[in-house]
This record gives structure tokens, sequence and C-alpha cells, in this order.
């Protein structure tokens, strides 16, 4: 979508009608932020996905309950617990 000058020219005027002359770099301001604030948000999510990969494939495997004895699975249930606790 090409805008030539005379559109963009109406356009100005419209805002310039609309927000006035002293309204306008306020307007301008906030959305420059706006957009900084997203674009550092979409920065974060996509670190935290990829923190979320990388600790996903660091886990071992893990083991089969129906193969553990009975004190290897309440070791298991504690060492589980520690680690959550300690995150």
């Amino acid at each position: 979508m090409n805008f030539g000058t005379t559109e963009i020219l109406l356009i100005v005027a419209v805002l310039f009608l609309l927000f006035g002359a002293s309204r306008l770099p306020q307007l301008a301001k906030s959305i420059g932020q706006s957009r900084k604030a997203f674009k550092e948000g979409l920065r974060e999510a996509e670190d935290e996905s990829a923190a979320e990969k990388k600790g996903i494939s660091a886990n071992p495997a893990a083991p089969q309950i129906s193969q553990m004895s009975d004190e290897e699975v309440m070791a298991e249930m504690r060492r589980r617990t520690e680690t959550k606790s300690s995150t």
C-alpha cells in the first residue's frame, strides 16, 4: 500500500484538525513509547521461550514408575520436591 504525497499531506492536515499542533508531539511520543514497550515484550517472550526449550532438553528422562521399587519412588519424589522448592 503506497501513499503518495497528496495522501500523506491530507492525513497530516486531518491530524492537525483533530488533535491540534500542540497535541501531536505528545501523541507521537506515546506511540513511540508503546512501540518500544511492545518490542521489549516480544524480546522477553523470545528469551523465555529459548530458556524453556533449553531447560526441557537439559532435563534427563524421567524414570518409569512401574520399574522402580517403593524406596526409589520415595527418593525420586523427595528429589523433585527439593528441586521445586529451590527454584
